[in-house]
């Protein structure tokens, strides 16, 4: 499949409150792999959405989400969330792309790739220094796609979190 046909098989847009009952099983899909792969607990559906709204709402300061369809179908298949974060160290906005998923069935077709793609272009477009995520050391799949972006993997900081 040409580039051209891949992209126009796909449609990346947005979030709206309108694409919620389509992007949540996707959210539900992306939390169920991290619990069992990582034990991360689950939240709620209500929890879920809130951060959407709250996206959806303010959208210039707080960040976005992006949902991937299947342009016959109309089928959500994949999503990004980018949370727009201020940096000391690089002097201005960073996009933290937060989330990267496609559906297992639709995975390896370059979704990812597009995905990277847009939330870069959106970073730009905000007027962001980079664009910035991570992902488990375990997930191989995932780095296998980050390792080809042209991102620089970055061993330098040591994550840490504390749950509140």
């Amino acid at each position: 499949m040409s580039t051209e046909e891949s992209e126009s098989r796909w449609s990346i847009e947005i979030v709206n409150e309108n694409d919620l009952n389509d992007l949540l099983p996707l959210l539900r899909e992306y939390c169920d792999f991290y619990n069992q792969t990582e034990n991360i607990s689950q939240p709620t559906d209500d929890a879920l959405l809130s951060v959407c709204r709250a996206l959806i709402a303010n959208p210039n300061q707080e960040g976005i989400q992006l949902i991937v369809r299947d342009c016959k179908e109309r089928k959500a298949i994949g999503f990004a969330t980018i949370f727009w974060v201020w940096s000391t160290l690089k002097g201005g906005r960073l996009a933290l792309m937060n989330d990267l998923y496609v559906n297992e069935k639709y995975r390896g077709q370059g979704l990812a790739d597009q995905l990277i793609a847009a939330c870069a272009k959106k970073a730009r477009e905000h007027g962001d220094l980079c664009l910035t995520w991570q992902t488990s050391v375990d997930n191989k799949r995932a780095q296998t796609v980050y390792n080809r972006s042209g991102a620089l993997k970055c061993d330098r900081w040591l994550d840490y979190y504390l749950d509140l």
